[in-house]
């Protein structure tokens, strides 16, 4: 199983920007989804962006044209630019690796965004 371990995360004022990193322990053989979820308080835990080995991109609709997710296949990390943020951005973000043909389906510990003035 791979470990995956997410950084980056803070407090950040509305309309600022974080960048979260997400380091996997190996390679990861295609194909993969690599995704960015998050989970508020008393939420259930929501898909914010996935991208594929493929290089195909997924946002949800809230994060359309405000977060970014890529990835570096030669580092095993995957990205996810967030800028404009709002104060409903505020969640525990996790990293995921879904792997269909293994069955792996990992997860990062999480990292906290705060975004409060």
């Amino acid at each position: 199983q791979v470990q995956l371990v997410e950084s980056g995360g803070g407090l950040v004022q509305p309309g600022g920007s974080l960048r979260l990193s997400c380091a996997a322990s190996r390679r990861i053989l295609s194909p993969y989804v690599m995704g960015w979820y998050r989970q508020a308080p008393g939420t259930q835990r929501e898909l914010v962006a996935a991208v594929t080995s493929g290089g195909s991109t997924n946002y949800a609709d809230s994060v359309k044209g405000r977060f970014t997710i890529s990835r570096d296949n030669a580092k095993n990390m995957v990205y996810l630019q967030m800028n404009s943020l709002k104060p409903e951005d505020t969640a525990v973000y996790y990293c995921n690796i879904k792997q269909t043909w293994s069955g792996m389906d990992a997860w990062g510990q999480g990292t906290l965004v705060t975004v409060s003035s």
